[in-house]
């Protein structure tokens, strides 16, 4: 299982899936450009000490990443998904990717994507914030593929 940011705009949400990613040993990829500079005081402030734990994985460009990212689906988490993260069949090998919390992601990353899914909410809300999304979706695939760190 991995995750993946799609140019994240948000310096502190990308702090907060690192936490997330490092916690949960769970690789994270992070697909460039990003909105941010990756050395802001910010990041690293939300990212706290967990930045050395987790195994990080830059990317200058979605070409790149497709160039050289591991085998398995690509999961394209987005609130025009047409499943349910919890009616989702997921595979240990996933990467759940995750778009700019500006804009999402463009249509040729939807057009590569293996399934669109998304986390239901009631009507009227937009969307949950990007750490929150992350959280949810990776609980859900870790919790199906029984993909939980070994606890000490």
């Amino acid at each position: 299982m991995r995750l993946a940011l799609y140019q994240p705009d948000i310096p502190q949400n990308a702090g907060a899936v690192i936490r997330l990613a490092a916690c949960f040993a769970v690789p994270l990829d992070i697909i460039g450009p990003c909105g941010f500079l990756w050395d802001d005081r910010r990041l690293r402030r939300a990212g706290m000490d967990y930045v050395t734990l987790a195994e990080l994985r830059h990317f200058v460009s979605w070409p790149d990443f497709l160039d050289r990212r591991p085998a398995g689906r690509l999961i394209l988490m987005t609130t025009s998904g047409s499943c349910r993260h919890v009616d989702f069949a997921f595979h240990a090998d996933d990467t759940l990717l995750f778009g700019r919390e500006s804009a999402g992601v463009p249509p040729e990353v939807h057009a590569r994507a293996d399934a669109r899914i998304r986390i239901p909410l009631r009507p009227g809300a937009r969307s949950l914030n990007l750490s929150i999304s992350a959280a949810m979706a990776l609980g859900e695939a870790l919790r199906q593929t029984g993909g939980w760190p070994a606890e000490t």
